[in-house]
C-alpha cells in the first residue's frame, strides 16, 4: 500500500512446481505453512469443536464471522473478553471474514421480503438486518475494518460484494467496481490504523471479483494489486459456476496477483477443486463443507464421500478410512471407530457422531494441503492432482 508502514506479515516461497506454491506465512503471531485448509468457526467456533480439539487436529488458522459476530453477542463483548483468542480460548491464526457474502446471501433467501430483509448497496456501505432479530445495521468498508480490529484477528478481508452466479454482466461489473472503491478505502482505513498504533499487527486482504468473466477477473486483480495488500483473496466463486467456468476466472486472477503475497480462494472445500486452485497458484483455502457434511452423516474419505446413514454399514467393523493417518503420524476418529457404530450413532441422532464426523472431516482436508506440500516439495504435484481427481472429479 501507497505510504503504509511495512507490512506484517511475509510470505515466504519454499518451493514451486508449475504455477504450484508451497509456502511459509509469517505473521505477528507466529506462522503458517501454505498451502493451508482454514475451518469456520463462523461463530467464534467451529460447530461441535472448540481450541482443544483445534490443537490436537495441527490447526494453523479458523475463519470467524464478523457478520455473525457484529450481531451475536456483539463486537463490544469479544473486545471485552480479550478478542478472540481470549474469547475462545485459542492461541493461533485467526482470520476473519469481512460478511459481505452472508450481508448478500442472508438478504437474498427465499420468503425475505425486499422490504424487509434484502441488503441494499450503495456506495458507502450497506444496510441490511441482522438474521437473528431483524435489527437494521449498517456496513461501511471503514466499519468493517474497525470491527475486525477490535475483534483481533489475525488477517481481516476488505468489505467486498458477491454476486451470485449466474448474474446478469452487468450486475457482476458493477459489483466489481464498488468492490474497487472500498477496497481502497479499507486500504486507507488500515494504514491510519498503524500510523496511529492501533492496528496490533493486523494484516488485512483485499479481495478480487468478477464473476466467471476472465477479463474482469485479470482486471480486478490489477486494480486491487495497484492499491496494495498484505495478501489477496479472490472471492466470487464457487458460487454456483461449474468446475470448468472456475478455471478460467481463477488463473485470470492468479496470472497477475502479486507472486510475495498470499492467495486466498474464499469459501472452496471440495478436493478437486483444491487441487485445481493450488495447480494455478493458490495457498489459502476456507470453507463450512468438512462440518456441514459431518452434521448430516457424510463423510470425506479416501474412497471419496460416504453416507454413514446407509443401510449397509449397519454391521460394518472397518474403520471410517483407512488411510485416516493420512502419512502424518496422527490417528484420528476415522481410524477409531467403525462405520457401525457411526451410523448407530446417527440413526439415533446422538451428537457425537456429527462430531466425530466433523473431526474425521476437517481432519481429511488437512492431510489433503500437507500431502500437496510434500508433493510439491518433491516436484510431484502433476501426479498428485491426478490421483485425486481420479477419486473426486
Amino acid at each position: 500500500m501507497t505510504g503504509v508502514p511495512s507490512s506484517p506479515l511475509a510470505f515466504e516461497l519454499l518451493a514451486t512446481d508449475g504455477s504450484a506454491r508451497r509456502g511459509r506465512v509469517t505473521t505477528a503471531r507466529g506462522t503458517f505453512q501454505t498451502p493451508v485448509f482454514m475451518p469456520v468457526g463462523t461463530r467464534g467456533a467451529v460447530i461441535h469443536l472448540d481450541a482443544t480439539d483445534y490443537e490436537h487436529l495441527g490447526l494453523e488458522v479458523v475463519l470467524a464471522n464478523t457478520y455473525h459476530l457484529l450481531a451475536r453477542p456483539g463486537i463490544e463483548v469479544v473486545e471485552a473478553l480479550g478478542g478472540l483468542h481470549g474469547f475462545s480460548g485459542w492461541d493461533g491464526h485467526f482470520l476473519t471474514d469481512s460478511g459481505g457474502f452472508q450481508i448478500m446471501s442472508l438478504g437474498r433467501r427465499p420468503g425475505n421480503s425486499p422490504q424487509d430483509a434484502k441488503s441494499k448497496v450503495d456506495d458507502e456501505g450497506v444496510t441490511f438486518r441482522s438474521t437473528y432479530d431483524g435489527t437494521q445495521m449498517r456496513l461501511t468498508p471503514e466499519d468493517a475494518v474497525d470491527a475486525q480490529r477490535r475483534l483481533g484477528s489475525d488477517i481481516q478481508m476488505a468489505l467486498d460484494i458477491c454476486p451470485e452466479l449466474p448474474a446478469p454482466p452487468d450486475e457482476v461489473r458493477e459489483a466489481t467496481e464498488r468492490t474497487h472503491l472500498w477496497a481502497a478505502r479499507a486500504a486507507a482505513s488500515m494504514e491510519a490504523a498503524r500510523r496511529g498504533g492501533t492496528a496490533g499487527g493486523q494484516a488485512l486482504f483485499g479481495i478480487c471479483q468478477g464473476g466467471i468473466d476472465p477479463g474482469l477477473r485479470r482486471a480486478s486483480a490489477e486494480t486491487l494489486a495497484a492499491i496494495g495488500f498484505d495478501g489477496y483473496g479472490i472471492g466470487g466463486l464457487s458460487v454456483g459456476e461449474s468446475r470448468s467456468e472456475m478455471g478460467p476466472a481463477l488463473n485470470a486472477a492468479t496470472d497477475v496477483l502479486p507472486a510475495d503475497r498470499p492467495r486466498y480462494l474464499m469459501g472452496v472445500g471440495d478436493p478437486a477443486r483444491m487441487v485445481d486452485a493450488i495447480a494455478a497458484g493458490v495457498d489459502m483455502f476456507d470453507c463450512v463443507l468438512p462440518s456441514r457434511l459431518g452434521r448430516h452423516g457424510t463423510a470425506l474419505t479416501s474412497q471419496g464421500r460416504i453416507n454413514i446413514r446407509n443401510a449397509r454399514f449397519a454391521r460394518d467393523a472397518t474403520p471410517l478410512d483407512t488411510r485416516e493417518d493420512g502419512g502424518h503420524g496422527r490417528i484420528g476418529p476415522g481410524a477409531r471407530f467403525s462405520r457401525g457404530y457411526l451410523r448407530h450413532l446417527m440413526s439415533v441422532n446422538e451428537p457425537t457422531a456429527s462430531r466425530i464426523l466433523t473431526l474425521h472431516n476437517i481432519a481429511f482436508l488437512n492431510d489433503l494441503v500437507a500431502d500437496a506440500r510434500a508433493a510439491i516439495e518433491a516436484g510431484r504435484f502433476s501426479a498428485f492432482r491426478e490421483q485425486v481427481n481420479e477419486v473426486w472429479a
